[in-house]
């Protein structure tokens, strides 16, 4: 699946939309004699320019050929009859519903809660709590039990002290007196959340009632949010050959060398073993609070406070660490953070707000008055049956009479029945029958108003229109791709194979050496190292002899690597022995190479993967060369000048 979501959100680089309202209806190209609009073909390359990586792709000629290719293959699709298929069908009908929540909602109440967010998650809060515990489907008589118990409470509070009153009540099972600490904006139930952040600190707020039951809440303090850090590490993770290094011992080494005054940089790139950030001198992308899953590495980084400072080495499940600050960034502008709030807002329990303005705008739209239909005839024919959930209709059931309209679509007694009949099911105690009739009618009205709109979406918003079309060709790219090109590359193990043994000079191992590499910022040292190395002592006595009084001066990696490894210099000349002195990383190394690996033919099993996906291109540009053959396609080669000059 996630192959698909990657393959899906690539192809609209290449996709057209189909809902157009353009003005150029220039002819850039036709496939088998259906056009291509300048239009089109300039609004994707556009939409696409920033989001795209390949500097090919940038190129409008190359570009061209890319969406020419799109194209062909769609076609295909098509005369495959693809986009018939039920499974097609079934996951862009899924896919229309998803996106569909995205357009289904009030703008207006929306922006207010994500306003509303938005100060939240630049205060924490620290707070107490006392919950007095009740079920939403409490009777009458216990929802006031519990809250004439919860306002007693805070009486007793503000005479005798939150604190008391709270330590004195927790029973841990009706009555709950918790500390609750330090949280933030969608940490707690929006109906807590709210309230905790309207209460002044040092004071209890009024009673309110969440789904747990009634609570009051005394606010202890509040402060500004922590913000984001932008650090650089080292990282040493322990190996399993002990005898390789010890990594405390090892971190500690090259804390001792950045204490010395040598570069942190220069250090994460030859020593950091976190080999996606040693090459950018051990840069990690910003993180905010909570975000990353190790506490102890991000509790240090927040305790960094200004930029340049440099941790002592902290030990996590990863390793172990040095941090830097790079950067300590407050809470972002909340135009930087409001897509991010957005859909924090519509997962939330705030999304109810959302979703009754939207009820009220649709029924406003659709021609539906607060006033029920007269749903007196439902009423009477339920009997206790629909408490045991078998109640069925009577068979003289008057299912064809109309109920209510929304648009054009006009809804019957019998569609109410069916949603009568499904209510039964999840039915919790001894409703009154009008309390079951008016709530199953309230959720059912609700639900088709909701139907409506998605179902004409299309018609009613542009936008919407455009990018579903856009993933329903993705998506049927994605189909014809992995019938015609993926699944048989797989399969096929005699092609694949074969591809394998007419390139085999694409599939070598490279140089390799197998060496002990010392490195240090005085070129004395090092020098000394070398001689050392020529007399045949062991690191141990080496570092044992030039690491004194207490001073890092020399480091050793002792591995089989390549050429091109982060130690070695790119000069490095490969042979046997003790090397000369290199310059490398503001610094000095010399290596004692033990063992010289010459380039070697990788065997099929060991690079299977990587020559599958090599015999899937080659096998993709020949079904191409086919595709044209079948579809003759013919570009317009004055409207492309055209085109190619006002790009430029």
């Amino acid at each position: 699946m996630k192959l698909k979501s990657l393959i899906l959100v690539f192809s609209l680089f290449f996709i057209g939309i189909g809902f157009s309202q353009t003005q150029n209806k220039e002819v850039l190209f036709t496939v088998a004699d259906e056009p291509v609009y300048v239009s089109e073909f300039l609004r994707v390359y556009n939409k696409n320019l920033s989001l795209v990586q390949d500097e090919s792709q940038k190129d409008v000629e190359q570009y061209l050929k890319l969406f020419v290719n799109y194209k062909l293959k769609l076609k295909e699709a098509q005369a495959q009859g693809l986009h018939e298929k039920p499974t097609y069908q079934r996951e862009l009908g899924n896919y229309k519903k998803q996106l569909a929540k995205n357009y289904m909602t009030d703008a207006e109440v929306n922006e207010a809660l994500v306003k509303e967010a938005y100060d939240h998650v630049t205060t924490d809060v620290k707070a107490n709590h006392i919950l007095v515990r009740v079920s939403e489907e409490a009777s009458p008589k216990d929802t006031l039990a519990a809250f004439n118990k919860i306002k007693n409470l805070r009486e007793r509070t503000l005479k005798e002290g939150f604190e008391t009153v709270r330590k004195e009540v927790h029973n841990g099972k009706t009555l709950f007196g918790e500390e609750l600490g330090w949280f933030s904006a969608f940490k707690m139930v929006y109906k807590f959340e709210k309230p905790a952040y309207n209460t002044p600190v040092g004071e209890v707020s009024q009673p309110f009632r969440t789904r747990f039951g009634y609570h009051i809440v005394k606010v202890l303090d509040k402060r500004k949010a922590r913000g984001t850090r932008t650090v650089k590490h080292i990282m040493i993770i322990p190996k399993e050959d002990a005898a390789a290094f010890n990594a405390e011992e090892r971190i500690n080494e090259i804390y001792k060398k950045i204490q010395q005054g040598e570069a942190f940089e220069a250090l994460a790139k030859e020593f950091s073993d976190d080999k996606n950030s040693a090459p950018k001198g051990g840069l990690l992308k910003a993180f905010s609070s909570g975000q990353l899953s190790v506490p102890e590495f991000e509790d240090k980084a927040f305790a960094l406070q200004n930029e340049g400072d440099i941790s002592e080495p902290l030990k996590t499940d990863f390793g172990w660490h040095i941090i830097k600050l790079v950067k300590a960034k407050p809470v972002g502008d909340f135009e930087d953070l409001k897509h991010e709030l957005e859909q924090k807002v519509k997962r939330d329990s705030r999304s109810q707000l959302i979703e009754d303005a939207l009820i009220s705008k649709l029924k406003q739209k659709y021609g539906i008055t607060d006033q029920n239909p007269d749903l007196s005839y439902f009423v009477s024919i339920l009997n206790d049956d629909f408490y045991k959930r078998t109640w069925e209709l009577p068979k003289d059931f008057k299912g064809d009479l109309p109920l209510v309209k929304i648009g054009e679509k006009q809804l019957t007694n019998a569609d109410f029945a069916d949603a009568l009949l499904s209510q039964q099911k999840r039915i919790r105690g001894k409703q009154s029958f009008p309390n079951i009739v008016n709530g199953a009618y309230e959720a059912f009205l609700n639900s088709n108003l909701k139907q409506y709109q998605e179902d004409n979406l299309e018609n009613e918003n542009e936008d919407f229109a455009h990018i579903f079309s856009e993933y329903r060709d993705g998506l049927l790219l994605f189909d014809l791709m992995e019938n015609t090109i993926w699944k048989t590359a797989k399969t096929d193990s005699v092609a694949v194979e074969a591809f394998y043994n007419n390139n085999k000079d694409k599939y070598v191992w490279p140089i390799r050496v197998e060496a002990e590499v010392a490195s240090s910022t005085n070129k004395k040292v090092i020098k000394k190292v070398a001689k050392l190395m020529k007399e045949r002592m062991a690191i141990d006595d080496i570092k044992a002899l030039v690491n004194t009084n207490g001073e890092v001066n020399v480091i050793f990696t002792v591995d089989t690597m390549d050429v091109d490894h982060q130690a070695l210099p790119k000069a490095f000349d490969v042979k046997k022995g003790v090397s000369k002195v290199y310059k490398h990383n503001n610094g000095f190394i010399v290596a004692n190479v033990s063992q010289v690996f010459s380039e070697k033919q990788k065997t099929y099993e060991e690079v299977k993967g990587l020559v599958i996906s090599d015999y899937q291109t080659h096998k993709e540009n020949l079904w191409l060369d086919e595709l044209r053959k079948k579809y003759e396609v013919i570009i317009n080669k004055d409207v492309f000048k055209k085109v190619k000059a006002g790009i430029k």
